[in-house]
């Protein structure tokens, strides 16, 4: 990711400067970093999920919003752009540019941001008091990594593939990985890409 400020930003700031831009950026420590375009499997991935979750909780209190909603994670002093997450806090109500309390964060791994997303971003959104599930969602091979923190405090790691169905018990909602990948083309099971790695 490119750093874009020579000079570091407020929160304020940011928010003023972003709201001009063309494109997206992020924000970390005083620092903006420019968001690279999506390809028509993320697009489709995340609009599948977020399709999915708006129709569970139309009608409820919790809220469903994808891509282009600003997360504030006041803790590390940050702003991202997750491609799915949902709110049910009515704190969240209050602001109408950025979210601070979801239950839920998901986002579709691309080849530039993995590392980045299962990691660093990973530990500043568990700083989020209110968050329970995490999922990493890939774009060439059947797998959803989901991480729920469990009653002890934990996140627990478990990988979904094609035919799988998981539960999401912060919202109350059983996901099919089918689902998450409908109208999604080239994508292969993880046994698949394996196999075309290995010598004959």
């Amino acid at each position: 990711m490119n750093t874009l400020a020579q000079h570091t930003l407020s929160n304020q700031e940011y928010l003023d400067w972003e709201s001009l831009q063309e494109y997206k950026s992020e924000y970390f420590a005083g620092e903006v970093f420019a968001q690279a375009g999506a390809s028509s499997k993320h697009v489709t991935l995340t609009l599948n999920l977020g399709v999915t979750l708006h129709s569970h909780l139309k009608g409820q209190s919790c809220r469903t919003y994808i891509a282009d909603m600003k997360l504030h994670v006041s803790e590390v002093d940050a702003f991202f752009y997750p491609d799915v997450m949902v709110t049910c806090d009515s704190r969240d109500r209050a602001t109408d540019m950025f979210k601070q309390y979801p239950v839920l964060i998901a986002e579709v791994l691309s080849e530039s941001t993995a590392e980045y997303d299962r990691t660093f971003k990973f530990a500043c959104y568990q700083k989020i008091s209110t968050l329970r599930d995490y999922l990493l969602i890939s774009q060439d091979v059947y797998s959803v990594e989901h991480f729920h923190l469990n009653s002890s405090g934990e996140w627990v790691r478990t990988v979904y593939s094609v035919g799988d169905t998981f539960r999401l018990g912060c919202i109350d909602l059983d996901v099919t990985v089918s689902d998450i990948y409908a109208d999604v083309d080239g994508v292969v099971t993880l046994e698949e890409k394996y196999r075309r790695l290995s010598p004959l």
